[in-house]
């Protein structure tokens, strides 16, 4: 015999001696006997889920009345008197500049420059990165805020903005240095 056949007499030797192994039925003789036991003992009982009586809503009507117990306030009507119609309005002529195009809440001031003319110029950056160098005159917001005043620490706005009768109103707003 040569080597090659020897080496598949002991394969062959080595399978039929697993099968003979695997086929024995002795094995699980403990295996059926736990399993019949268990079977055999009496099953546990759960016990239903108690009933719940049912969430009824209550509905809360007194909402609109008065408090029980805070006093009575009294109310004087009075003609609400129409108030004359300012004279400030925004200049819809004059061509709008680049900051206008940004809420101010979107805006922050990130520093200030000091011209040679002696003039403060504020550095506001826009919400997309950019930074606008401005100064008093200038307009920025979607109000028609015009700059005030700049110092070191802020920037002092007036903005114009409707009264809600048809009319338009002054409103002062300021832009604080972000030092973050």
């Amino acid at each position: 015999m040569t080597g090659k056949h020897a080496g598949k007499a002991w394969l062959s030797v080595c399978l039929a001696s697993l099968l003979a192994a695997c086929s024995q039925s002795d094995g699980f003789s403990d295996l059926d006997k736990f399993m019949a036991d268990t079977r055999a003992k009496p099953r546990g009982h759960v016990e239903p889920l108690p009933e719940f009586q049912a969430y009824e809503a209550f509905s809360y009507s007194a909402a609109d009345r008065r408090a029980p117990f805070e006093p009575p306030i009294e109310v004087q009507l009075t003609m609400v008197e129409e108030q004359p119609v300012s004279e400030v309005e925004p200049d819809l002529d004059r061509p709008k500049e680049v900051l206008e195009n940004f809420q101010i809440s979107s805006l922050s001031m990130v520093g200030t420059l000091e011209g040679t003319d002696g003039v403060m110029y504020a550095l506001v950056e826009d919400g997309t990165g950019v930074v606008h160098r401005v100064k008093t005159g200038n307009y920025m917001g979607k109000n028609y805020g015009r700059i005030a005043g700049i110092n070191e620490t802020h920037i002092e706005l007036i903005e114009i903005v409707p009264n809600g009768r048809g009319g338009w109103v002054e409103r002062p707003r300021s832009l604080s240095l972000d030092e973050g």
